[in-house]
């Protein structure tokens, strides 16, 4: 049982090249990109005006949405800002009795976890007690 011959012939990537023949190109070579027609100077004038007016459309367009927003803020910030003195007294105690509640939570929390901690103590070491 034999190996197979796997060897193959070396072949000459230029040879290879030049039997086939010269390329052919898909697209526009260098001379019809150059021979193109271009616009004359009239035109190309034409085309910045065009251009010049959609830019100013676009930021006429800009400086009303502008406006429009600097309306809504002014809106909001007298909302906020303008509320009367007893909104803010409410909101004081309101805050003042959230800050209670969560100094009790804290409170009950950790004698729950103090008094749990302490029963575990007794359970695995009770002849501490």
């Amino acid at each position: 049982m034999g190996k197979r011959d796997n060897r193959v012939a070396y072949i000459n990537p230029i040879a290879a090249a030049r039997a086939r023949g010269p390329a052919n190109n898909a697209g526009p070579t260098i001379q019809d990109y150059l021979g193109r027609p271009r616009p004359t100077w009239e035109e190309l004038k034409e085309q910045l005006e065009k251009k010049k007016k959609g830019s100013r459309a676009l930021a006429d367009f800009e400086d009303k949405m502008n406006v429009k927003w600097r309306k809504e803020l002014a809106k909001n910030r007298e909302k906020l800002l303008g509320g009367s003195d007893k909104d803010k007294e409410k909101d004081k105690k309101t805050t003042d009795k959230e800050k209670e509640e969560k100094k009790e939570k804290k409170e009950v929390w950790y004698l729950s976890f103090t008094s749990h901690l302490n029963d575990l103590t007794f359970l695995n070491h009770p002849h501490l007690f």
